[in-house]
């Protein structure tokens, strides 16, 4: 394929990079701070270097505009918080006090005061601070980060847009505060907040604002009437406005439907568009509504959440079409860059065939200014990049490490049986309960117990080779031990193992089935400080030998109370991955399901009689259009139940899901069939309780009584008050007691009250259902 120029230079661009740099800098310093071993003013100093070192990468690379206001301590959306002067009352005193503890005691709340919700970024593993406002909610304009990000930007004389959560999406993402009625819609606070954009906008075209960007990402869900009008009135409003910047309207990870005529319509003068997996059909819906004219296109070609090259010719052609819909097009990365890792090249443990199939942030830049240069300059202009892309795509394509013809037979031979347990719920319940003999309201935790610093130095030791196996192996014995011991005295009814073998609750598992690969510093920021690792699905999966029997074997026998097998679901193994995208996920989850499926069966053969097998990310790879979604959770819940349905019937299937708004799944659910489902549910103070007993969910539920994202220690009091209002919702005699999430993140004193405090409460209420 030969490309002529484009009648006017593209310009290369993105939305937004990674934040933690090359060695994760920032989030030392950041928890540094919090331990007081970093000053405030250090903290800054980080910040600010990384952010001019973002910068000057991007710049260095070929990028035209460099994003502002996109990079944070913690995250967007509290930044726009912050911005738009939504403070909660709680916090308000701290943000006076002293605006960075006040920041951060928003994020994750302080012993006295409970932190915002958190939940996903739409379908993506990144959590973000949720807004709560409510009738009497009163906005202020405070442009001080935004303003001085830009500055900056400029300081250095580069070409900078800065980044705006747009109002839409913020107010379509927060929810009532407390105290606010329960069907209180923040979308009607739309003109309250207009006038503080209003500002914003004025103070960044007076700090040297060419362009300004808001993102709208909640217009490319199903939206009502009423708010595609919102969006509608909002862009009207604001795009008439003189003293502002031009106005690039941004969407990402799906198509606009009813929303692309509304911002086409609208008085601004760009928009940012995804035309990637499904929002590809963005491409023919912006042919039908007229294009652009006038008005400037970013086209989204370059995939900004899964690591596979580009596809260069594809991309230039999608391109090529697009020159006739717009003024000008220019080229970016579909998102934000934040959900990959930042850069391939230090990945020495990868072969050199595989890495040149991969591309991270600093890969996929290249990618943009490659395209920016074949569309402006013609494709002669990078023959050479084109080549070497074609030549990887190949490589990929006709690899043995892809396919294995075994996995494939397997697979295909799965019966609708399969997928379904022996006897229904109704009847293993009785069987469950004669077997495992637990107390009312029975007490437990999620899985994983603090990851201590040393055993994180014992991990790196092992790693160096400044240990054996043999002496690592011995300090894992030694953590189980103590993790079982707290456990048995605190007076737990159903243990784990605590989980000090494990890196990573994906990971660990990659690590150890075929098929998948793992990076050595492929971090990518999961919320605030916490940063992960997502393994690469790069072939076809099987399990070669047993992962995790032998620990939890060793931990049963420290014990007379049952221990939890912990295994990480199919849908949590694709999730938290980057997955194949050359075939259907339900085909990649169903081979995973089967290696899982011998995992569960060989813990019940050891003596395992409670198997928790986690999907916290069925909520989160939920697609946003409604349309989407049966075909996904069909093969979803298939997946759950093929890994759990070996099991005999007395054998208790436990499942978790945390950190996401699950009350548009419950049917999901249900259908996965486990006995016990335990759900976040601390921060939003048992709403999934309340919407288990609205769809009248019949199985056991342990909705959290802990919130393990936050350092506070809630008290015995809080943890029943908890604990009655879950009662009001779900019937004693199936409702469990235990934390929103695992304890990994958390240190032992926290956790060691924390803990005592829950099985207090659980005590308390025992007592308050028998009378005594």
């Amino acid at each position: 394929m030969t490309t002529k120029p484009a009648a006017a230079a593209a310009r290369a661009t993105v939305y937004g990079y990674p934040r933690q740099g090359p060695n994760r800098e920032l989030k030392k310093a950041i928890e540094g701070y919090w331990k007081g071993r970093v000053t405030a003013d250090a903290l800054r100093a980080t910040a600010a270097e990384l952010r001019r070192g973002n910068w000057q990468a991007l710049a260095d690379a070929g990028i035209d505009e460099v994003p502002t206001g996109a990079f944070s301590t913690y995250d967007h959306v509290l930044d726009a918080t912050v911005m738009v002067g939504a403070i909660p009352a709680r916090h308000r005193a701290a943000v006076e006090v002293d605006a960075l503890d006040g920041y951060f005691a928003m994020a994750r709340g302080t012993q006295n005061v409970a932190p915002l919700e958190m939940t996903k970024w739409f379908d993506t593993n990144y959590h973000y601070l949720v807004p709560e406002l409510g009738p009497d909610t009163v906005f202020t304009a405070d442009s001080t980060q935004q303003v001085a990000e830009l500055e900056e930007a400029l300081a250095l004389e580069l070409s900078a847009r800065p980044v705006l959560v747009g109002p839409v999406t913020y107010l379509l993402l927060a929810k009532p505060a407390p105290g606010a009625p329960a069907d209180f819609d923040p979308l009607t606070l739309l003109d309250r907040l207009l006038p503080v954009y209003t500002e914003v906008l004025a103070d960044l075209r007076a700090a040297g604002a060419e362009w300004a960007q808001l993102d709208e990402p909640a217009l490319v869900q199903d939206r009502s009437p009423a708010q595609l009008n919102a969006a509608a009135r909002a862009y009207r409003e604001l795009g008439g406005l003189r003293d502002r910047p031009k106005l690039l309207v941004a969407s990402y990870f799906d198509r606009l439907g009813d929303a692309l005529p509304v911002l086409a319509k609208a008085p601004v003068e760009g928009l940012a568009l995804d035309f990637t997996g499904a929002a590809g059909a963005n491409l023919d819906a912006l042919a039908a509504v007229g294009g652009l004219p006038g008005k400037r296109l970013v086209a989204g070609v370059v995939d900004g959440r899964n690591i596979w090259v580009n596809d260069l010719e594809k991309s230039l052609a999608t391109l090529g079409t697009l020159l006739g819909l717009a003024d000008r097009v220019d080229v970016s990365a579909s998102c934000s860059l934040l959900h990959v890792p930042l850069d391939s090249a230090p990945e020495r443990d990868i072969e050199p065939q595989i890495l040149r199939w991969l591309a991270f942030a600093r890969q996929k830049t290249a990618e943009v200014v490659s395209l920016a240069k074949g569309l402006t300059q013609g494709t002669g202009s990078i023959a050479a990049e084109l080549a070497a892309n074609r030549a990887d795509l190949a490589s990929r394509a006709n690899s043995p490490i892809t396919h294995d013809p075994a996995v494939r037979a397997r697979a295909a031979a799965v019966t609708e049986a399969d997928g379904h347990r022996s006897q229904p719920y109704g009847e293993r319940v009785a069987a469950q309960r004669a077997h495992l003999g637990l107390p009312l309201l029975p007490t437990t935790t999620i899985g994983s117990f603090p990851q201590t610093g040393e055993l994180r130095t014992a991990r790196a030791d092992l790693r160096a080779g400044r240990i054996g196996t043999v002496g690592y192996e011995e300090r894992i014995k030694a953590e189980i031990q103590e993790v079982i011991a707290f456990q048995d005295k605190t007076g737990l009814d159903v243990l784990v193992h605590g989980e000090a073998e494990r890196n990573d609750m994906v990971q660990y598992f990659a690590e150890q089935l075929t098929g998948y690969l793992a990076t050595r510093y492929g971090w990518v920021q999961s919320y605030g400080t916490r940063y992960v690792r997502p393994p690469i699905l790069v072939g076809d999966i099987s399990r070669p030998k047993p992962m995790t029997v032998r620990w939890t074997t060793y931990a049963q026998s420290l014990t007379d109370r049952p221990v939890k097998g912990m295994l990480t679901g199919p849908v949590t193994m694709l999730a938290w991955s980057f997955v194949r995208d050359d075939q259907p996920l339900g085909d990649t989850a169903r081979q995973v399901a089967l290696a899982l499926r011998d995992e569960v069966n060989d813990l019940e053969a050891a003596g395992s009689s409670v198997i928790q097998v986690d999907e916290p990310a069925l909520r989160e790879t939920l697609p946003l259009r409604t349309a989407d979604r049966p075909a996904y959770l069909a093969w979803a819940t298939e997946a759950f139940r093929l890994s759990t349905s070996g099991v005999r019937p007395d054998t208790q299937i436990h499942t978790h899901m945390c950190y996401a708004e699950f009350g548009d799944i419950v049917q999901a659910i249900d259908d996965l069939d486990a006995d016990v489902i335990s759900l976040e549910a601390a921060r939003s103070r048992m709403q999934v309780a309340r919407e288990l007993a609205a769809h009248g969910y019949p199985r056991e539920a342990g909705p959290g009584v802990y919130d393990i994202h936050s350092p506070r220690v809630p008290s015995t009091q809080e943890a029943a008050e908890l604990l009655r209002a879950g009662l009001k919702a779900i019937p004693a005699e199936r409702l469990w007691v235990n934390p929103d999430c695992g304890l990994k993140t958390r240190g032992w004193p926290e956790t060691r009250a924390s803990l005592e405090n829950l099985v207090a409460a659980a005590h308390t209420v025992r007592g308050e259902l028998s009378g005594s």
